[in-house]
C-alpha cells in the first residue's frame, strides 16, 4: 500500500534567511496525520541564505543526519567536531545523552540546500558521537546505495536504530529495484527531480509511506535523487 504525501501539502516556514518545508510536524507546523512514520520523525527541506545559519543549540536522544544537495554546510559541536558538509557527504550526529551544535551556510556568496532528518534511537543516554562520509555520484548512479545502517555495513554511517537508508540517482533509462521484506515498512523521499516508483510519477518533495509491498522499482527518472528508508513495521498512535 502506498500513501503519498505531495510536496505542496508540506508545512512551510519562512524566516527570511531560512526557508523550510516540513514533511512531518515540526516547530509551529502541526498536522496530526503527519507526526512521523515508524522511527522516522523529521524530514526538513532547508534552504539557508549565504552567511546565515542556526546558532548553537542542544539536542539529546535523537539520531540526526544531514544530506546536502547544493552548497556547503558548516558544522561545529560540543564534542569538538568542526566540518564542512558538501553534496555527496552524509553527516550523522548521534545526540545521545546531550550535545550542542551549530550549523551555518559555509559560503558568503551562495545559499545552501540540505535535508535534515531525525530518527528516534533504540537506546537513550548513549554517548554522543559524530560521523561523516562521502559517497560519490558513481556510488549512487542508477542504483540504491546503502548510506546508513545499524552495523555500518559497506562504509555506511551507523545509526542506533533498526533503520537502513539508501540513496539513489536516476535519469533516463536508469532503474533499480529494492526488495522489501514482508515484515518491513519503507519511506521514500524525492530529494529532487522526478521519478516513477512502481509506475507512479513522483516529484521533488513528494514522500511515500509504504506498507505491504514486496518490490519497489525506481525508473524513468528526470535528474532524480531519492532517499529510501527501510523501517520497522511500527505504527505511531493514530497513524494506522
Amino acid at each position: 500500500m502506498f500513501d503519498i504525501t505531495q510536496a505542496n501539502t508540506r508545512g512551510v516556514a519562512n524566516h527570511g534567511w531560512l526557508k523550510s518545508r516540513h514533511t512531518f510536524s515540526f516547530g509551529s507546523y502541526f498536522n496530526p496525520n503527519q507526526i512521523g512514520f515508524s522511527d522516522l520523525r523529521v524530514i526538513n527541506d532547508d534552504r539557508v541564505d549565504a552567511g546565515e545559519g542556526f546558532g548553537t543549540h542542544p539536542h539529546r536522544d535523537m539520531e540526526i543526519f544531514s544530506y546536502v544537495l547544493e552548497g556547503q554546510l558548516a558544522h561545529k559541536d560540543s564534542m569538538g567536531t568542526g566540518s564542512v558538509i558538501r553534496p555527496g557527504d552524509v553527516q550523522m550526529m548521534s545526540a545521545g545523552s546531550g550535545v550542542s551544535h551549530s550549523e551555518f551556510n559555509g559560503s558568503q556568496d551562495e545559499s545552501v540546500h540540505f535535508l535534515q532528518i531525525w530518527i528516534v534511537p533504540s537506546e537513550r543516554n548513549a554517548p554522543p558521537r559524530y560521523q561523516q562520509h562521502h559517497f560519490t555520484e558513481a556510488d549512487k548512479r542508477g542504483q540504491l546505495r546503502l548510506i546508513i545502517s545499524p552495523d555500518g555495513a559497506a562504509e555506511s554511517l551507523q545509526v542506533r536504530q533498526d533503520v537502513r537508508v539508501y540513496a539513489g540517482l536516476f535519469d533516463g533509462d536508469e532503474a533499480a529495484t529494492f526488495d522489501l521484506p514482508a515484515d518491513r515498512y519503507a519511506y521514500v523521499h524525492i530529494a529532487r527531480g522526478e521519478v516513477e516508483l512502481n509506475g507512479k510519477r513522483l516529484r521533488e518533495g513528494d514522500g511515500v509511506r509504504v506498507r505491504e509491498a514486496q518490490a519497489l522499482t525506481f525508473a524513468n527518472g528526470q535528474d532524480s535523487e531519492v532517499l529510501l528508508f527501510d523501517l520497522r513495521p511500527f505504527e505511531l498512535p493514530g497513524m494506522q
